[in-house]
């Protein structure tokens, strides 16, 4: 059970590891509600990630941090691979933290950054954004309201979208299973953990299919070459890199996701990033590794059964859930979810309105209200606030590592209950 004094009389004081698109996000909303919390300080090893953080104290590394206490809170929002160090050592120094999901890319690693900070008995959170967006309130509301009667079945579908995939799982940071982790956990741990939270039960057994289908050297276009500038077939390819990044750079500036790619704000600039970086690699000739496409059945509490597809070849989009229960079911698209009472043989829809889907449009409001909650854990010393503590965020870490097992072998596999 974690312990932490309130703080009254001032702002909650906030350091930031890891200034990256995920950090710099959240550290945003801080900025912007300086009557709730400050930026006290940031560490990254990149001087322009440090600059972009603006915060009044810079370090290089996350160390001095833990070796100094100079802040109530920290956000650890480091690469996959580079979270079990910092996490143990700043919960030893005695700060609430914020961690960046997945919080690691093996069993043995979670499993110590959740008995670690257990153990220092620090206030932690997981930062599964699909917990407090409005959309998962509704959904949550309409299940825990009883009109679907026993819940049967959920159906889920994560459309990763083919652009976003190409940019971030075949060129970008998460290509790679030894250098992340394996596609199932960084992109979808937020899924199975929603899963489990809307229907109120954990996943308990799974099967699991998938692999890495068209993003390989037999399947890359006759006539094309290394590069996406040096093709002959480039303006006939979907994933060409100019097309993914140039009319972005020209319509809506130096936004994500060509932040990524460059930290040059002009043409030239991003063209000579596709020149020499991993972003101008032809998406056939990646040394990419991770899956494009992987299914999901599982068995949850109480027999309830459920599937999950996550897709590369879809548009960049919400995800869409069905589920199903004795007196009605219910279909939800991120916007609007409609609702069947077999009672009354009549439908509702209730509408939320348009709001983005990924990363740069805040997670449909679940970064904002993510770093809300867990501010307010601070300040008030409750717990409570958080809905994505270290127990609850272990067991959809632990259904993606049963799904990985279980697609590497043809198995079904039991998911530990802890």
């Amino acid at each position: 059970m974690s312990t932490h004094t309130p703080i009254t009389g001032r702002p909650v004081r906030v350091a930031l590891v890891g200034a990256g698109n995920r950090g710099l996000t959240y550290a945003e909303w801080i900025k912007a509600h300086p009557e709730r919390a400050e930026l006290v300080a940031v560490a990254d090893p990149r001087p322009a990630a440090r600059a972009a953080a603006g915060a009044p104290v810079e370090f290089d590394d996350w160390r001095p941090l833990a070796e100094n206490r100079i802040a109530d809170a920290v956000i650890v929002a480091t690469q996959d691979r580079s979270h079990v160090e910092p996490v143990l050592a700043l919960a030893e120094a005695g700060y609430a933290i914020l961690a960046e999901k997945p919080l690691a890319p093996t069993e043995d690693e979670t499993r110590r950054i959740v008995e670690g900070v257990e153990r220092a008995g620090v206030l932690f959170a997981v930062c599964h954004v699909m917990r407090y967006t409005p959309y998962t309130d509704l959904v949550k509301e309409v299940v825990d309201s009883g009109v679907l009667g026993q819940l049967v079945s959920l159906d889920h579908l994560e459309p990763v979208g083919w652009w976003h995939y190409a940019h971030s799982y075949v060129r970008g940071p998460w290509r790679s299973e030894k250098d992340s982790s394996p596609m199932l956990l960084a992109k979808s741990c937020h899924d199975l953990d929603w899963i489990t939270y809307v229907m109120g039960g954990r996943i308990e057994q799974v099967s699991s299919f998938g692999g890495l289908k068209h993003f390989r050297p037999e399947n890359a276009p006759a006539g094309s070459a290394d590069r996406c500038l040096d093709c002959a077939v480039e303006s006939d390819c979907p994933y060409s890199a100019l097309k993914l990044y140039m009319p972005t750079l020209r319509e809506k500036g130096a936004v994500w996701p060509v932040t990524h790619v460059t930290e040059a704000t002009d043409e030239a600039g991003l063209v000579q990033a596709l020149r020499e970086g991993p972003y101008g690699v032809c998406a056939y000739r990646s040394d990419n590794d991770v899956v494009d496409h992987q299914v999901l059945a599982m068995q949850l509490t109480d027999g309830v059964t459920a599937t999950f597809q996550m897709v590369a070849f879809t548009e960049q989009t919400h995800r869409q859930t069905r589920i199903f229960g004795s007196h009605g079911w219910l279909i939800g698209d991120g916007e609007r979810v409609t609702v069947q009472d077999f009672r009354t043989g009549e439908s509702a829809v209730h509408e939320l309105g348009a709001s983005g889907s990924n990363a740069a449009d805040g997670h449909g409001g679940g970064d904002a209200a993510l770093v809300e909650a867990f501010v307010t854990a601070v300040a008030t010393g409750d717990a409570g606030a958080v809905r994505s503590g270290p127990a609850t965020s272990l067991g959809s870490h632990l259904a993606a590592f049963a799904a990985e097992r279980a697609r590497h072998t043809g198995t079904v596999q039991t998911v530990p209950a802890k």
